[in-house]
Protein backbone atom coordinates (compact mmCIF):
# COMPACT_ATOMS: atom_id res chain seq x y z
CA UNK A 1 0.00 0.00 0.00
CA UNK A 2 1.53 3.37 -0.98
CA UNK A 3 2.47 5.74 1.83
CA UNK A 4 0.34 8.82 2.57
CA UNK A 5 2.93 11.36 1.30
CA UNK A 6 3.30 9.45 -1.98
CA UNK A 7 -0.48 9.31 -2.43
CA UNK A 8 -0.81 13.03 -1.63
CA UNK A 9 1.97 13.87 -4.10
CA UNK A 10 0.29 11.82 -6.81
CA UNK A 11 -3.05 13.51 -6.07
CA UNK A 12 -1.48 16.98 -6.29
CA UNK A 13 0.21 16.01 -9.55
CA UNK A 14 -3.15 14.96 -11.00
CA UNK A 15 -4.71 18.25 -9.85
CA UNK A 16 -1.95 20.29 -11.46
CA UNK A 17 -2.49 18.43 -14.73
CA UNK A 18 -6.25 18.91 -14.56
CA UNK A 19 -5.96 22.68 -13.97
CA UNK A 20 -2.90 23.22 -16.12
CA UNK A 21 -2.96 26.18 -18.48
CA UNK A 22 -1.60 26.78 -21.97
CA UNK A 23 1.26 29.23 -22.22
CA UNK A 24 2.71 30.68 -25.42
CA UNK A 25 6.32 31.89 -25.04
CA UNK A 26 8.14 34.28 -27.35
CA UNK A 27 11.68 34.32 -25.89
CA UNK A 28 14.89 36.23 -26.54
CA UNK A 29 17.94 34.15 -27.43
CA UNK A 30 21.35 34.24 -25.73
CA UNK A 31 21.79 34.68 -21.98
CA UNK A 32 18.18 35.89 -21.63
CA UNK A 33 17.04 32.40 -22.66
CA UNK A 34 18.72 31.02 -19.51
CA UNK A 35 16.25 33.01 -17.41
CA UNK A 36 13.24 32.20 -19.55
CA UNK A 37 14.10 28.50 -19.51
CA UNK A 38 13.91 28.48 -15.70
CA UNK A 39 10.32 29.79 -15.85
CA UNK A 40 9.40 27.34 -18.63
CA UNK A 41 10.72 24.34 -16.71
CA UNK A 42 8.86 25.39 -13.56
CA UNK A 43 5.63 25.91 -15.53
CA UNK A 44 6.05 22.43 -16.99
CA UNK A 45 6.66 20.97 -13.52
CA UNK A 46 3.41 22.55 -12.34
CA UNK A 47 1.46 20.85 -15.12
CA UNK A 48 1.16 23.68 -17.63
CA UNK A 49 1.46 23.14 -21.37
CA UNK A 50 4.16 25.41 -22.83
CA UNK A 51 4.71 26.27 -26.49
CA UNK A 52 7.83 28.18 -27.54
CA UNK A 53 8.02 30.21 -30.75
CA UNK A 54 11.64 30.02 -31.93
CA UNK A 55 13.57 31.27 -34.95
CA UNK A 56 15.14 28.73 -37.29
CA UNK A 57 18.59 30.25 -36.61
CA UNK A 58 18.33 30.16 -32.80
CA UNK A 59 21.59 29.60 -30.91
CA UNK A 60 20.40 28.22 -27.58
CA UNK A 61 16.66 27.62 -27.98
CA UNK A 62 16.46 23.97 -28.94
CA UNK A 63 13.78 22.58 -31.20
CA UNK A 64 13.30 19.48 -29.05
CA UNK A 65 12.75 19.68 -25.31
CA UNK A 66 10.93 17.65 -22.64
CA UNK A 67 9.65 20.92 -21.15
CA UNK A 68 7.95 22.55 -24.12
CA UNK A 69 6.64 22.11 -27.64
CA UNK A 70 8.37 24.33 -30.16
CA UNK A 71 7.12 26.09 -33.27
CA UNK A 72 10.00 27.03 -35.57
CA UNK A 73 9.66 30.14 -37.74
CA UNK A 74 12.00 30.63 -40.68
CA UNK A 75 14.41 33.51 -40.11
CA UNK A 76 17.20 34.30 -42.55
CA UNK A 77 18.42 37.64 -41.23
CA UNK A 78 19.71 39.12 -38.05
CA UNK A 79 22.84 38.73 -35.99
CA UNK A 80 24.44 35.32 -36.18
CA UNK A 81 26.69 33.91 -33.47
CA UNK A 82 29.83 34.75 -35.48
CA UNK A 83 28.81 38.42 -35.72
CA UNK A 84 28.20 38.57 -31.99
CA UNK A 85 31.65 37.12 -31.41
CA UNK A 86 33.08 39.85 -33.65
CA UNK A 87 31.08 42.40 -31.65
CA UNK A 88 32.57 41.11 -28.38
CA UNK A 89 36.09 41.43 -29.84
CA UNK A 90 35.38 45.03 -30.90
CA UNK A 91 34.03 45.84 -27.43
CA UNK A 92 37.23 44.51 -25.82
CA UNK A 93 39.34 46.68 -28.13
CA UNK A 94 37.33 49.78 -27.15
CA UNK A 95 37.29 48.90 -23.42
CA UNK A 96 41.07 48.59 -23.39
CA UNK A 97 41.50 52.17 -24.56
CA UNK A 98 42.01 54.88 -21.97
CA UNK A 99 38.70 56.01 -20.51
CA UNK A 100 37.54 59.26 -22.07
CA UNK A 101 34.45 60.87 -23.56
CA UNK A 102 35.41 59.56 -27.01
CA UNK A 103 35.90 55.95 -25.93
CA UNK A 104 32.54 56.12 -24.14
CA UNK A 105 30.96 57.50 -27.32
CA UNK A 106 32.53 54.70 -29.41
CA UNK A 107 31.24 52.11 -26.96
CA UNK A 108 27.71 53.55 -27.09
CA UNK A 109 27.85 53.69 -30.89
CA UNK A 110 29.04 50.07 -31.21
CA UNK A 111 26.36 48.76 -28.85
CA UNK A 112 23.68 50.92 -30.50
CA UNK A 113 24.49 49.59 -33.97
CA UNK A 114 24.26 45.96 -32.84
CA UNK A 115 21.04 46.57 -30.94
CA UNK A 116 19.44 48.31 -33.92
CA UNK A 117 20.23 45.27 -36.05
CA UNK A 118 18.72 42.99 -33.39
CA UNK A 119 15.53 45.05 -33.28
CA UNK A 120 15.19 44.99 -37.06
CA UNK A 121 15.72 41.23 -37.09
CA UNK A 122 13.14 40.58 -34.39
CA UNK A 123 10.54 42.69 -36.19
CA UNK A 124 11.28 40.88 -39.46
CA UNK A 125 10.72 37.61 -37.59
CA UNK A 126 7.46 38.91 -36.15
CA UNK A 127 6.42 40.03 -39.65
CA UNK A 128 7.04 36.47 -40.92
CA UNK A 129 4.80 35.18 -38.13
CA UNK A 130 1.99 37.66 -38.86
CA UNK A 131 2.05 36.95 -42.59
CA UNK A 132 1.96 33.18 -42.11
CA UNK A 133 -1.82 32.69 -42.18
CA UNK A 134 -1.69 28.99 -41.30
CA UNK A 135 0.54 29.68 -38.29
CA UNK A 136 -1.62 32.55 -37.05
CA UNK A 137 -4.77 30.46 -37.46
CA UNK A 138 -3.20 27.62 -35.47
CA UNK A 139 -2.15 30.04 -32.71
CA UNK A 140 -5.68 31.44 -32.55
CA UNK A 141 -7.21 27.95 -32.53
CA UNK A 142 -4.90 26.78 -29.72
CA UNK A 143 -6.64 29.17 -27.27
CA UNK A 144 -3.64 29.96 -25.08
CA UNK A 145 -4.22 31.41 -21.63
CA UNK A 146 -1.42 33.97 -21.81
CA UNK A 147 1.71 35.01 -23.66
CA UNK A 148 5.05 35.20 -21.83
CA UNK A 149 7.82 37.23 -23.46
CA UNK A 150 11.07 39.13 -22.86
CA UNK A 151 10.70 42.69 -24.24
CA UNK A 152 14.43 43.55 -24.28
CA UNK A 153 14.15 43.12 -28.04
CA UNK A 154 10.45 43.66 -28.61
CA UNK A 155 8.02 41.67 -30.71
CA UNK A 156 6.22 39.38 -28.30
CA UNK A 157 3.89 42.10 -27.05
CA UNK A 158 2.74 42.68 -30.66
CA UNK A 159 1.83 39.00 -30.90
CA UNK A 160 -0.11 39.14 -27.62
CA UNK A 161 -2.04 42.14 -28.95
CA UNK A 162 -2.83 40.42 -32.25
CA UNK A 163 -3.99 37.22 -30.50
CA UNK A 164 -5.86 39.09 -27.76
CA UNK A 165 -3.93 37.32 -25.00
CA UNK A 166 -3.06 38.49 -21.47
CA UNK A 167 0.61 39.51 -21.42
CA UNK A 168 3.29 38.68 -18.83
CA UNK A 169 6.78 40.12 -19.23
CA UNK A 170 9.97 38.44 -18.05
CA UNK A 171 11.81 41.71 -17.84
CA UNK A 172 14.59 43.86 -16.63
CA UNK A 173 15.10 45.68 -19.91
CA UNK A 174 12.79 46.76 -22.69
CA UNK A 175 13.79 47.94 -26.14
CA UNK A 176 13.99 51.44 -24.63
CA UNK A 177 16.16 50.61 -21.62
CA UNK A 178 15.56 49.81 -17.94
CA UNK A 179 11.96 48.67 -17.50
CA UNK A 180 10.99 50.86 -14.53
CA UNK A 181 11.35 53.94 -16.72
CA UNK A 182 8.56 52.49 -18.92
CA UNK A 183 5.73 52.55 -16.38
CA UNK A 184 6.89 53.69 -12.94
CA UNK A 185 7.58 57.28 -11.80
CA UNK A 186 11.33 57.78 -12.21
CA UNK A 187 12.52 61.11 -10.76
CA UNK A 188 15.98 61.80 -12.16
CA UNK A 189 16.94 63.60 -8.95
CA UNK A 190 17.65 60.28 -7.22
CA UNK A 191 17.17 57.54 -9.84
CA UNK A 192 20.36 57.10 -11.89
CA UNK A 193 20.17 56.48 -15.61
CA UNK A 194 21.70 53.07 -16.49
CA UNK A 195 25.23 53.37 -17.79
CA UNK A 196 26.38 56.22 -15.55
CA UNK A 197 27.32 54.01 -12.57
CA UNK A 198 25.76 56.53 -10.19
CA UNK A 199 23.89 55.91 -6.94
CA UNK A 200 20.66 57.34 -5.53
CA UNK A 201 22.76 59.93 -3.66
CA UNK A 202 23.89 62.33 -6.41
CA UNK A 203 25.69 65.63 -6.21
CA UNK A 204 24.44 68.63 -8.19
CA UNK A 205 26.94 67.93 -11.00
CA UNK A 206 25.90 64.27 -11.11
CA UNK A 207 22.22 65.24 -11.31
CA UNK A 208 23.02 67.53 -14.26
CA UNK A 209 24.91 64.65 -15.87
CA UNK A 210 22.02 62.28 -15.14
CA UNK A 211 19.47 64.53 -16.87
CA UNK A 212 21.70 65.22 -19.89
CA UNK A 213 22.42 61.51 -20.43
CA UNK A 214 18.72 60.71 -20.05
CA UNK A 215 17.86 63.26 -22.75
CA UNK A 216 20.62 61.90 -25.01
CA UNK A 217 19.43 58.31 -24.53
CA UNK A 218 15.86 59.33 -25.41
CA UNK A 219 17.16 60.96 -28.59
CA UNK A 220 19.29 57.93 -29.46
CA UNK A 221 16.44 55.47 -28.88
CA UNK A 222 14.10 57.57 -31.04
CA UNK A 223 16.70 57.54 -33.84
CA UNK A 224 17.74 53.87 -33.70
CA UNK A 225 14.85 51.96 -32.07
CA UNK A 226 11.48 53.69 -31.90
CA UNK A 227 11.22 54.38 -35.64
CA UNK A 228 11.36 50.63 -36.41
CA UNK A 229 8.62 49.79 -33.89
CA UNK A 230 6.41 52.67 -35.02
CA UNK A 231 6.78 51.54 -38.63
CA UNK A 232 5.90 47.93 -37.75
CA UNK A 233 2.94 49.00 -35.62
CA UNK A 234 1.58 51.25 -38.36
CA UNK A 235 1.93 48.50 -40.96
CA UNK A 236 0.05 45.82 -39.00
CA UNK A 237 -2.24 47.77 -36.64
CA UNK A 238 -2.72 51.20 -38.18
CA UNK A 239 -1.41 54.65 -37.35
CA UNK A 240 -3.89 55.17 -34.51
CA UNK A 241 -2.24 52.45 -32.38
CA UNK A 242 0.76 53.44 -30.24
CA UNK A 243 3.25 50.59 -29.84
CA UNK A 244 4.35 51.92 -26.43
CA UNK A 245 0.80 51.63 -25.16
CA UNK A 246 0.70 47.96 -26.22
CA UNK A 247 3.87 47.29 -24.21
CA UNK A 248 2.74 49.34 -21.20
CA UNK A 249 -0.57 47.49 -21.21
CA UNK A 250 1.14 44.26 -20.07
CA UNK A 251 -0.66 42.64 -17.15
CA UNK A 252 2.37 41.64 -15.06
CA UNK A 253 6.03 42.72 -15.19
CA UNK A 254 8.18 39.98 -13.66
CA UNK A 255 11.26 42.01 -12.68
CA UNK A 256 14.55 40.08 -12.56
CA UNK A 257 15.93 42.03 -9.60
CA UNK A 258 14.88 43.26 -6.17
CA UNK A 259 15.83 45.86 -3.59
CA UNK A 260 18.75 43.92 -2.16
CA UNK A 261 20.38 44.87 -5.47
CA UNK A 262 18.40 47.88 -6.77
CA UNK A 263 18.30 51.32 -5.15
CA UNK A 264 14.95 52.18 -3.51
CA UNK A 265 12.59 53.79 -6.02
CA UNK A 266 8.88 54.19 -6.89
CA UNK A 267 7.24 51.11 -8.34
CA UNK A 268 3.83 49.88 -9.55
CA UNK A 269 1.40 47.19 -8.31
CA UNK A 270 1.85 45.01 -11.41
CA UNK A 271 5.66 44.92 -11.05
CA UNK A 272 6.58 41.65 -9.33
CA UNK A 273 10.16 41.38 -8.06
CA UNK A 274 11.79 37.99 -8.51
CA UNK A 275 15.50 38.78 -8.13
CA UNK A 276 17.51 35.57 -7.82
CA UNK A 277 14.63 33.38 -9.05
CA UNK A 278 17.07 31.25 -11.05
CA UNK A 279 19.27 30.58 -7.99
CA UNK A 280 18.99 27.34 -6.08
CA UNK A 281 20.88 25.39 -3.42
CA UNK A 282 24.10 23.95 -4.81
CA UNK A 283 24.25 20.32 -5.90
CA UNK A 284 27.25 18.02 -5.44
CA UNK A 285 30.01 18.66 -7.98
CA UNK A 286 31.19 16.05 -10.49
CA UNK A 287 33.85 13.83 -8.94
CA UNK A 288 36.79 15.37 -10.82
CA UNK A 289 35.80 18.91 -9.87
CA UNK A 290 35.09 17.94 -6.26
CA UNK A 291 38.52 16.36 -5.96
CA UNK A 292 40.18 19.50 -7.37
CA UNK A 293 38.20 21.78 -5.02
CA UNK A 294 39.00 19.67 -1.95
CA UNK A 295 42.69 19.76 -2.81
CA UNK A 296 42.62 23.53 -2.07
CA UNK A 297 42.65 22.77 1.67
CA UNK A 298 42.11 25.76 3.96
CA UNK A 299 43.11 28.24 1.26
CA UNK A 300 39.88 27.67 -0.66
CA UNK A 301 38.73 28.18 -4.23
CA UNK A 302 38.45 31.10 -6.68
CA UNK A 303 35.89 30.87 -9.50
CA UNK A 304 36.29 32.97 -12.66
CA UNK A 305 33.72 33.24 -15.46
CA UNK A 306 33.05 36.13 -17.84
CA UNK A 307 29.77 34.82 -19.27
CA UNK A 308 28.87 33.49 -22.71
CA UNK A 309 30.13 36.40 -24.82
CA UNK A 310 33.57 36.80 -23.26
CA UNK A 311 34.79 33.24 -22.70
CA UNK A 312 38.33 34.36 -23.50
CA UNK A 313 40.14 37.68 -23.29
CA UNK A 314 43.01 39.03 -25.44
CA UNK A 315 46.15 36.93 -25.04
CA UNK A 316 48.23 39.55 -23.21
CA UNK A 317 45.51 40.06 -20.57
CA UNK A 318 45.06 36.30 -20.23
CA UNK A 319 48.77 35.90 -19.57
CA UNK A 320 48.71 38.61 -16.89
CA UNK A 321 45.75 37.01 -15.12
CA UNK A 322 47.29 33.52 -15.35
CA UNK A 323 50.57 34.81 -13.86
CA UNK A 324 48.67 36.46 -10.99
CA UNK A 325 46.77 33.23 -10.29
CA UNK A 326 50.02 31.24 -10.25
CA UNK A 327 51.25 33.32 -7.31
CA UNK A 328 48.28 32.39 -5.07
CA UNK A 329 47.91 29.44 -2.67
CA UNK A 330 44.22 29.07 -3.63
CA UNK A 331 42.94 26.77 -6.35
CA UNK A 332 41.27 28.43 -9.35
CA UNK A 333 38.60 27.16 -11.72
CA UNK A 334 38.56 29.43 -14.76
CA UNK A 335 36.11 29.26 -17.63
CA UNK A 336 38.42 29.93 -20.58
CA UNK A 337 38.09 28.77 -24.19
CA UNK A 338 41.08 30.53 -25.79
CA UNK A 339 44.68 29.33 -26.14
CA UNK A 340 46.19 27.93 -22.96
CA UNK A 341 48.22 30.68 -21.24
CA UNK A 342 51.96 30.10 -21.01
CA UNK A 343 52.01 31.45 -17.43
CA UNK A 344 49.33 29.05 -16.17
CA UNK A 345 50.06 27.61 -12.75
CA UNK A 346 49.42 24.11 -11.40
CA UNK A 347 46.74 25.59 -9.14
CA UNK A 348 44.55 26.70 -12.08
CA UNK A 349 42.04 24.50 -13.88
CA UNK A 350 40.80 25.73 -17.27
CA UNK A 351 37.34 24.55 -18.35
CA UNK A 352 35.04 25.22 -21.34
CA UNK A 353 32.01 25.25 -19.05
CA UNK A 354 31.48 25.22 -15.30
CA UNK A 355 28.51 24.58 -12.98
CA UNK A 356 28.56 28.16 -11.71
CA UNK A 357 25.71 27.94 -9.20
CA UNK A 358 27.09 24.74 -7.64
CA UNK A 359 30.62 26.14 -7.42
CA UNK A 360 29.46 29.41 -5.85
CA UNK A 361 27.47 27.40 -3.31
CA UNK A 362 30.49 25.27 -2.35
CA UNK A 363 31.84 25.87 1.15
CA UNK A 364 35.40 26.35 -0.13
CA UNK A 365 34.63 29.13 -2.64
CA UNK A 366 36.20 32.41 -1.48
CA UNK A 367 35.87 34.83 -4.42
CA UNK A 368 33.91 35.07 -7.67
CA UNK A 369 35.61 36.88 -10.57
CA UNK A 370 32.90 38.05 -12.98
CA UNK A 371 32.09 40.50 -15.76
CA UNK A 372 28.96 41.54 -13.86
CA UNK A 373 26.09 39.82 -15.70
CA UNK A 374 22.79 39.84 -13.82
CA UNK A 375 22.68 36.06 -13.37
CA UNK A 376 26.18 35.88 -11.90
CA UNK A 377 25.56 38.82 -9.56
CA UNK A 378 22.33 37.27 -8.28
CA UNK A 379 24.02 33.91 -7.70
CA UNK A 380 26.85 35.61 -5.79
CA UNK A 381 24.28 37.37 -3.57
CA UNK A 382 22.31 34.14 -3.09
CA UNK A 383 25.40 32.17 -1.98
CA UNK A 384 27.15 35.04 -0.19
CA UNK A 385 30.37 35.10 -2.26
CA UNK A 386 32.37 38.38 -2.57
CA UNK A 387 33.17 39.65 -6.05
CA UNK A 388 36.12 40.86 -8.07
CA UNK A 389 34.56 42.62 -11.06
CA UNK A 390 35.82 43.13 -14.61
CA UNK A 391 32.95 45.14 -16.19
CA UNK A 392 32.88 45.05 -19.99
CA UNK A 393 29.59 46.13 -21.64
CA UNK A 394 25.77 46.45 -21.44
CA UNK A 395 24.48 46.57 -17.83
CA UNK A 396 27.64 45.02 -16.36
CA UNK A 397 29.35 48.24 -15.15
CA UNK A 398 26.13 49.38 -13.45
CA UNK A 399 25.55 45.99 -11.84
CA UNK A 400 29.05 45.91 -10.40
CA UNK A 401 28.93 49.54 -9.28
CA UNK A 402 25.87 48.68 -7.17
CA UNK A 403 27.81 45.86 -5.55
CA UNK A 404 30.81 48.13 -4.97
CA UNK A 405 28.61 50.70 -3.20
CA UNK A 406 27.40 47.95 -0.88
CA UNK A 407 30.97 46.94 -0.05
CA UNK A 408 30.67 43.49 -1.61
CA UNK A 409 32.88 43.93 -4.69
CA UNK A 410 36.20 45.33 -5.87
CA UNK A 411 36.29 46.59 -9.48
CA UNK A 412 39.13 46.64 -12.01
CA UNK A 413 39.34 48.55 -15.29
CA UNK A 414 40.41 46.18 -18.06
CA UNK A 415 42.14 49.10 -19.83
CA UNK A 416 44.72 49.29 -17.04
CA UNK A 417 44.87 45.64 -16.02
CA UNK A 418 48.22 44.00 -15.22
CA UNK A 419 49.28 41.10 -12.99
CA UNK A 420 50.32 43.32 -10.08
CA UNK A 421 47.06 45.26 -10.04
CA UNK A 422 45.00 42.09 -10.50
CA UNK A 423 46.83 40.27 -7.70
CA UNK A 424 46.53 43.19 -5.26
CA UNK A 425 42.79 43.54 -5.92
CA UNK A 426 42.23 39.80 -5.58
CA UNK A 427 44.15 39.66 -2.29
CA UNK A 428 42.10 42.55 -0.95
CA UNK A 429 38.84 40.71 -1.61
CA UNK A 430 40.33 37.45 -0.28
CA UNK A 431 41.80 38.77 2.96
CA UNK A 432 39.76 41.88 3.85
CA UNK A 433 36.90 40.39 5.91
CA UNK A 434 34.55 43.31 5.18
CA UNK A 435 33.79 41.99 1.67
CA UNK A 436 32.69 38.60 3.00
CA UNK A 437 30.74 40.17 5.87
CA UNK A 438 28.90 42.61 3.57
CA UNK A 439 27.94 40.01 0.96
CA UNK A 440 26.72 37.60 3.64
CA UNK A 441 24.62 40.37 5.18
CA UNK A 442 23.16 41.05 1.73
CA UNK A 443 22.57 37.33 1.22
CA UNK A 444 20.74 37.09 4.54
CA UNK A 445 18.43 39.96 3.52
CA UNK A 446 17.79 38.31 0.14
CA UNK A 447 16.80 34.99 1.75
CA UNK A 448 14.63 36.63 4.42
CA UNK A 449 11.36 36.86 2.48
CA UNK A 450 7.96 35.15 2.81
CA UNK A 451 8.22 33.06 -0.34
CA UNK A 452 10.83 32.08 -2.90
CA UNK A 453 11.14 34.44 -5.90
CA UNK A 454 10.36 31.63 -8.35
CA UNK A 455 7.20 30.72 -6.42
CA UNK A 456 6.18 34.39 -6.47
CA UNK A 457 6.65 34.50 -10.23
CA UNK A 458 4.62 31.32 -10.68
CA UNK A 459 1.81 32.64 -8.50
CA UNK A 460 1.40 35.75 -10.64
CA UNK A 461 1.63 33.87 -13.94
CA UNK A 462 -1.09 31.50 -12.73
CA UNK A 463 -3.05 34.46 -11.33
CA UNK A 464 -3.18 35.94 -14.84
CA UNK A 465 -4.32 32.57 -16.22
CA UNK A 466 -7.06 32.20 -13.63
CA UNK A 467 -8.36 35.76 -13.98
CA UNK A 468 -7.80 36.27 -17.71
CA UNK A 469 -5.44 39.15 -17.02
CA UNK A 470 -4.71 41.66 -14.25
CA UNK A 471 -6.18 44.89 -15.61
CA UNK A 472 -6.98 46.12 -12.09
CA UNK A 473 -3.21 46.44 -11.45
CA UNK A 474 -2.39 48.43 -14.60
CA UNK A 475 -1.71 52.13 -14.21
CA UNK A 476 -3.51 54.61 -16.41
CA UNK A 477 -0.71 57.17 -16.18
CA UNK A 478 0.83 56.21 -19.52
CA UNK A 479 -2.47 56.92 -21.27
CA UNK A 480 -2.23 60.56 -20.19
CA UNK A 481 -0.40 63.31 -22.04
CA UNK A 482 2.57 64.85 -20.23
CA UNK A 483 0.40 67.95 -19.64
CA UNK A 484 -2.25 65.85 -17.87
CA UNK A 485 0.32 63.65 -16.07
CA UNK A 486 2.06 66.64 -14.49
CA UNK A 487 -1.27 68.48 -13.97
CA UNK A 488 0.00 71.42 -16.04
CA UNK A 489 -3.57 72.07 -17.27
CA UNK A 490 -4.89 72.06 -13.69
CA UNK A 491 -2.11 74.33 -12.46
CA UNK A 492 -2.66 76.79 -15.32
CA UNK A 493 -6.44 76.75 -14.72
CA UNK A 494 -5.99 77.42 -11.00
CA UNK A 495 -3.48 80.18 -11.75
CA UNK A 496 -5.94 81.72 -14.21
CA UNK A 497 -8.71 81.57 -11.60
CA UNK A 498 -6.37 83.15 -9.04
CA UNK A 499 -5.40 85.91 -11.47
CA UNK A 500 -9.06 86.54 -12.35
CA UNK A 501 -9.96 86.58 -8.65
CA UNK A 502 -7.16 89.08 -7.96
CA UNK A 503 -8.27 91.24 -10.91
CA UNK A 504 -11.87 91.06 -9.65
CA UNK A 505 -10.85 92.05 -6.10
CA UNK A 506 -8.67 94.82 -7.49
CA UNK A 507 -11.57 96.07 -9.64
CA UNK A 508 -13.99 95.99 -6.71
CA UNK A 509 -11.55 97.81 -4.41
CA UNK A 510 -10.80 100.34 -7.13
CA UNK A 511 -14.53 100.87 -7.72
CA UNK A 512 -15.18 101.34 -3.99
CA UNK A 513 -12.27 103.76 -3.70
CA UNK A 514 -13.55 105.76 -6.66
CA UNK A 515 -17.04 105.97 -5.10
CA UNK A 516 -15.56 107.14 -1.79
CA UNK A 517 -13.49 109.79 -3.54
CA UNK A 518 -16.51 110.97 -5.55
CA UNK A 519 -18.65 111.22 -2.39
CA UNK A 520 -16.00 113.31 -0.68
CA UNK A 521 -15.85 115.62 -3.70
CA UNK A 522 -19.62 116.04 -3.70
CA UNK A 523 -19.64 116.90 0.03
CA UNK A 524 -16.86 119.47 -0.31
CA UNK A 525 -18.65 121.16 -3.16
Amino acid sequence: MPSLPATLLAFLSILSLVFGGKVLVFPLDGSHWVNMKVLIEELHTRGHNVTVLRASNSWYIKKESPFYTSITVYNSGGIEKELFEEFSRNILVIRRQKRSFWTKLKLVSEVGAVFEEMHRNQLNLMGNIFENKDLMDSLQTAKYDLLLTDPAVGGGFFLAYRLGLPLVLNVRWTMHGEAHFEIAPSPLSYIPVPGLELTDKMTFVQRVQNILVYMFSKFQKARTVSKHYRSFCEKYFGSEINYKAILQDADIWLMRNDFTFEFPRPTMPNIVYMGGFQCKPSKPLPDDLEEFVKSSGDHGLIVMSLGTLFTHLPEDITEEIAAAFAGLPQKIIWRHTGPRPVNIGDNTLLVDWLPQNDLLGHAKTKVFITHGGTNGIQEAIYHGVPILGLPLVFDQPDNLSRMKVRGTAKLLDIAELNRTMFLEALKEVLYNPSYKENIQRLSKVHHDQPMKPLDRAMFWIEFVMRNKGASHLRTQSFRMSWIEYHSIDVILTLLMILVLFCVLIYSIVKCICLKVVLKKKVKTQ
